[in-house]
């Protein structure tokens, strides 16, 4: 019942929101920008990724994430508040290795779950200026949503920071981050994984309402993944893809290819955002 209140609460925001501005999707990296106060940005959207495997679970197949949901509410000229998940997750099995928990799976054949849904709040540090790029700093929790006997999550809380840089060249933008996750072992108790995330991105505006963008972004794990590090696995994503403004919303699709061996091989994502003013002066 929660998780379909969160998604309907998304598609409220969406079909009552003012003038769509720059968005994130279908990038995953965030840029060193906030969303203006008073203002809530809402975007959803659909992923197809083919041949991902969970190294915790043994499962491997296609997967289909429906409600990919990303709402950020700008609390002040350079503070934001970020709540981000998957309101459903559905996995076609096309292999089932040895599992390292009990699993409780719906069917043979295919699984399904809801998400990990993380909080993130993100201050803007300095703006752009001459040589100095613009910097901001985010950090966050994800919480432990998902059920682990359903396969595809790992059900564990997990903690981030990274710093963000962002520089224009011309008309085209890039901004980078590089942080660090604390991520909970799910196979062992009172043991994490400390691990970096990476980001790399860049948005080529062809027009006004057209953009062209760019990005690998993940996170690398520098231990060797032990039967105790299970399901802390580098993870790691390539995306290609544009951003159209028309109608009043911002439309995105992108395709994927998965940077590191548990990832999927290919798969592509599209979606819609907006923003909603709700409180203090019209940006």
């Amino acid at each position: 019942m929660r998780k379909h209140f969160v998604i309907c609460a998304a598609f409220l925001v969406l079909a009552g929101a003012s003038a769509a501005r720059a968005q994130d999707r279908p990038l995953l990296s965030p840029d060193a920008d906030t969303v203006p106060a008073g203002t809530l940005r809402g975007q959803v959207g659909f992923d197809f990724l083919q041949h991902i495997t969970y190294p915790l679970s043994g499962l491997e197949g296609d997967q289909t994430n429906v409600g990919d949901l990303d709402l950020r509410l700008g609390l002040a000229k350079i503070v934001e508040v970020e709540l981000n998940g998957i309101g459903q997750q559905f996995l076609q099995i096309d292999r089932q290795g040895p599992s390292f928990v009990a699993l409780a799976l719906p069917s043979a054949t295919s699984t399904s779950d809801v998400g990990d849904f993380s909080l993130f709040t993100k201050i803007h540090i300095a703006d752009e200026t001459g040589i100095r790029p613009a910097f901001a700093f985010r950090f966050g929790f994800t919480m432990p949503n998902t059920n682990q006997a359903r396969g595809v999550g790992n059900n564990a809380t997990n903690v981030m920071a990274e710093g963000i840089a962002e520089r224009h060249l011309g008309k085209l933008k890039t901004f980078g981050s590089l942080g660090l996750a604390i991520l909970t072992a799910p196979n062992q108790k009172f043991t994490q994984n400390d691990e970096l995330v990476y980001g790399l991105d860049a948005v080529y505006p062809v027009t006004k309402a057209v953009n062209l963008v760019a990005e690998a972004a993940g996170q690398y794990s520098t231990r060797s993944i032990t039967p105790e590090l299970v399901g802390t696995d580098s993870r790691g994503q390539g995306r290609l893809g544009v951003q159209v403004l028309a109608g009043g919303f911002q439309w995105d699709a992108a395709l994927i290819a998965g940077i590191d061996r548990n990832d999927p091989h290919t798969g592509f994502t599209f979606g819609v955002s907006h923003d909603f003013h709700l409180f203090g002066s019209a940006p």
